[in-house]
């Protein structure tokens, strides 16, 4: 289980985003970092720092997942076929977390790694608690029984900040989802623009 050591709304300050589009996040009054040096002036960044930034963003995004876990995503993408920016934004929405939380069964990709990791989710019938356990196309996923009264799923599905994306079919009368495809970058809707090509360099320096 990884662990999140970070307050994620301090995430969103220190990168300087609304991460995940919440109408509660700070970063909607305060548009600066967190703690007493927050409101210096900013000097330019280095391409490094854009770079780490882009990294930095992409990683916060999935749950401030380990930079082993996202090394290993980087690895694996790189080894694919294609566009490495395209493979890892595909790998990262195959996450078994990730899928949960697009398909609104909960209201974070916090909750959503939680969630997983307390065996509140089946995979094809098959009780999955490796919130990176890679999905496949035509995979269902579905919460189990004892779960589907939970308070957290019931406001989870009616959120609307956010939409079940077109790759993901979703029904929330039975709380059951099916991965259709694996997405491309301009499919999947981030709150805030994602830069995988910057990652991609910072890696292959």
């Amino acid at each position: 289980m990884t662990k999140r050591i970070q307050a994620k709304y301090k995430i969103d300050r220190r990168i300087g985003d609304n991460l995940w589009g919440r109408p509660k996040s700070p970063q909607n009054k305060r548009e600066y970092g967190p703690g007493q040096h927050g409101q210096r002036r900013k000097t330019k960044t280095s391409d490094y720092g854009v770079q780490l930034k882009a990294k930095q963003t992409l990683k916060g995004y999935y749950g401030n997942i380990t930079e082993r876990q996202f090394r290993k995503i980087y690895a694996e993408a790189q080894r694919r076929r294609g566009d490495t920016g395209e493979n890892m934004i595909g790998l990262l929405e195959r996450r078994l977390d990730a899928v949960v939380y697009r398909a609104k069964f909960v209201p974070t990709v916090f909750a959503a790694r939680q969630f997983v990791n307390h065996g509140h989710i089946d995979v094809n019938g098959r009780r999955v608690n490796i919130p990176s356990y890679v999905v496949k196309e035509g995979d269902v996923i579905s919460v189990r029984e004892k779960a589907r009264g939970f308070e957290t799923v019931a406001i989870a599905v009616q959120l609307p900040e956010r939409d079940v994306p077109d790759y993901i079919e979703a029904d929330h009368s039975k709380l059951t989802a099916k991965f259709l495809r694996t997405p491309k970058l301009t499919d999947v809707p981030y709150p805030v623009k994602m830069e995988p090509n910057l990652v991609v360099e910072f890696y292959s320096r």
